[in-house]
């Protein structure tokens, strides 16, 4: 109320009311919005530093990620999703990886499967205006226990006298990765440690493997190479690979503990047609070992001598031809022709050495 002073209104200081006006307005303009005005507008996630892994990329191991720096309106949360990328890393945001399953937090144990792969991990920030994601880099390629990636293998000659190598094969995982070897004779006889390996008598006619364990901080992981070739005695002196495949030794190579044999006789014609047509015997000599024998002197007669005979030394292939003639007394009726060979080497005693014997006949159709 306006106060009333000597029964007449009062009007006060003019000033004051002045400034009472102004503060008023004032204090409505902090209050209400100005005609046309809005509030500020919320702003999206943006990411100014990308999300950052640490940890060693080794199976069984732990990785953690940062969230990365982000600018935008808050409150802003976060979200993970681990993922598992080719050795190239992936496209950028990495979607073309593989989501793990479950794979949501901020750490992530890393498993077998993982090994041989690089990881990354994508946030997804979110707030009021939307959201926006971001991959981390690719971790270095993840390692864990031995991995053969190409198989072991016998390095060496086959042959009893010889030393033989384990090669390991190729490995990845961990490094240093260390290997320690098993000799095995057939399938399953142990016969050594160690890379190399002497062969030995105890070898002759068997196959040979090895196992080759890889290890290193993680683990270790033991792998059986193939099966060598047979174990053979070295090759006599003076041996001769033929391009059949056959070994020709000289006759002088064969040991004392060892013998020819006439491996083989062909006749031609077969049977003998004609009492006065030459008859070629086709001789083959081999020692026990199987080589041929080159040099040796071979005999051949009929008994009862009814054709020609004659020695005469093999070639290169162990073999000898001989062309023999029928003599007056050669069997004019139908049977056979029994012929006594021989081989033998020069100088070796006559009922002794490494001879060898054999009786052989060829039929008879002669009617002349």
């Amino acid at each position: 109320m306006v106060p009333i002073r000597n029964g007449r209104r009062s009007r006060g200081n003019p000033a004051q009311a002045l400034g009472r006006a102004a503060l008023a307005l004032v204090l409505g303009a902090l209050v209400l919005p100005t005609a046309g005005g809005a509030s500020a507008q919320a702003t999206g996630p943006k990411n100014t530093a990308e999300p950052a892994v640490s940890g060693r990329a080794e199976q069984g191991r732990t990785l953690s990620t940062t969230q990365g720096s982000w600018t935008g309106s808050t409150p802003m949360s976060f979200a993970y999703h681990w993922v598992r990328c080719g050795t190239d890393g992936g496209l950028p945001d990495g979607s073309n990886c593989v989501f793990l399953p479950g794979a949501t937090k901020s750490k992530y144990t890393l498993v077998a499967a993982d090994v041989g792969f690089r990881m990354r991990v994508r946030v997804t920030a979110t707030n009021s205006a939307g959201s926006s994601t971001v991959a981390s880099n690719p971790t270095a390629v993840v390692v864990g226990p031995p991995v053969n990636t190409s198989n072991p293998a016998i390095q060496g000659s086959l042959v009893t006298g010889s030393v033989i190598t384990a090669n390991p094969g190729t490995w990845v995982g961990r490094q240093p990765i260390q290997f320690s070897y098993r000799w095995l004779r057939g399938n399953c006889v142990v016969v050594a440690s160690g890379r190399t390996y002497r062969l030995g008598s105890s070898d002759l006619n068997h196959k040979m493997r090895f196992n080759v364990t890889a290890s290193n901080a993680i683990g270790s992981k033991t792998v059986t190479s193939g099966e060598s070739p047979v174990v053979t005695a070295p090759l006599p002196s003076g041996a001769i690979k033929l391009p059949n495949g056959q070994i020709s030794i000289p006759v002088t190579s064969i040991p004392s503990d060892q013998r020819m044999f006439v491996a083989q006789v062909g006749f031609t014609p077969n049977p003998v047609r004609n009492r006065k047509h030459v008859i070629a015997v086709h001789v083959k000599i081999q020692d026990t070992r199987g080589y041929v024998v080159r040099d040796a002197l071979v005999f051949v007669r009929s008994t009862p001598r009814v054709t020609t005979g004659g020695r005469q030394p093999t070639a290169m292939d162990g073999t000898v031809t001989f062309q023999l003639v029928p003599l007056a007394s050669f069997p004019a009726k139908r049977g056979n022709v029994q012929f006594f060979v021989k081989a033998y080497r020069t100088g070796d005693p006559p009922l002794a050495g490494v001879a060898g014997y054999r009786l052989v006949q060829v039929g008879l159709a002669t009617g002349r």
